[in-house]
């Protein structure tokens, strides 16, 4: 009884915050985000790796949540007065190099209160035979405070801070709540972790070119060109809300060395599901598996 009660105050308070965190935005944006489900949408991806391209699922999930400010994490009880609503992105990839598996995952903390904010917090890790790596970032008094952890000797374990910039990895969640808001023309930016980890490239503040293009069918694409790397990714979205991610493409040199020819990773929707995936966990709920697209092969 006494879970129960738990559970249904725990419910009552994130609604709370919700209800007020999202206070200037309109209807529609309330009304998609906030019915206590999770967007999943699940892309056929065509990942470039050594010097070949390997095929695969990547998985886009967006979610709202209370994420307190202080300690950088999600609110799930006590005090709430420093918790702010974030739109949390987690893209996940699954696939394999020859025998062996890749499983890369980025998580994305954006607070729905724009006001010139940066993403609050992105984390990024790596799991393969060989080992794993993971990366943080958190913005803490108008600068990100970075950590890596890596099996490789050159990387190493590393704490380090970058100035608060553009984060490539928060694209993708500011296109969701404002892509008008997107930066364009030549801008500073801080490469996506997966990125720099799967790359093996120095991680610091680059010069991109970022332009927004209107497309066909009701769609728009976003682009960012790396001026002193042969990179470029391009992110086509809806042009009107809820702004859904269609398909991305990035291109880049397939291998380790600068004169690697370029090969382009692709990921194109197939389907999406609104569901409150956390309490569909029984092996009952496997279904839901098909229905996104994700088979055990």
């Amino acid at each position: 009884m006494r879970s129960i009660l738990f559970a249904i105050i725990s419910f009552m308070i994130l609604i709370s915050i919700c209800a007020e965190s999202v206070e200037t935005k309109d209807g529609k944006f309330r009304k998609y985000w906030y019915q206590g489900k999770a967007e999943l949408t699940r892309y056929a991806l065509e990942q470039a790796r050594y010097g070949e391209i390997h095929k695969g699922d990547a998985v886009l999930i967006f979610v709202t949540e209370p994420f307190l400010k202080d300690k950088q994490v999600k609110y799930e009880s006590g005090d709430r007065s420093n918790a702010t609503s974030v739109l949390k992105l987690n893209l996940t990839k699954k696939f394999f190099t020859g025998i062996y598996p890749y499983s890369v995952m980025t998580s994305v903390f954006s607070p729905l209160d724009l006001q010139n904010q940066h993403a609050l917090k992105v984390t990024s890790s790596t799991q393969e035979w060989c080992g794993h790596t993971f990366m943080q970032l958190n913005l803490r008094n108008g600068q990100y405070n970075g950590l890596m952890r890596s099996y490789f000797q050159a990387e190493g374990d590393q704490n380090f801070d970058l100035k608060a910039v553009w984060l490539e990895d928060e694209i993708w969640t500011r296109i969701r709540i404002a892509p008008e808001t997107l930066p364009v023309g030549e801008v500073e930016m801080i490469p996506g972790l997966q990125y720099v980890r799967l790359g093996h490239v120095d991680y610091k503040p680059v010069k991109v070119v970022a332009t927004r293009n209107d497309l066909p069918d009701g769609v728009a694409s976003y682009t960012l060109e790396y001026k002193n790397w042969k990179r470029k990714l391009t992110v086509k979205f809806q042009d009107q809300f809820p702004y859904a991610i269609v398909s991305w493409e990035e291109s880049a040199p397939g291998g380790f060395s600068t004169d690697s020819p370029i090969l382009t990773t692709k990921a194109v929707k197939t389907n999406s599901l609104l569901l409150d995936y956390w309490a569909k966990h029984g092996n009952e709920d496997a279904g839901y598996r098909k229905q996104l697209g994700i088979t055990q092969k």
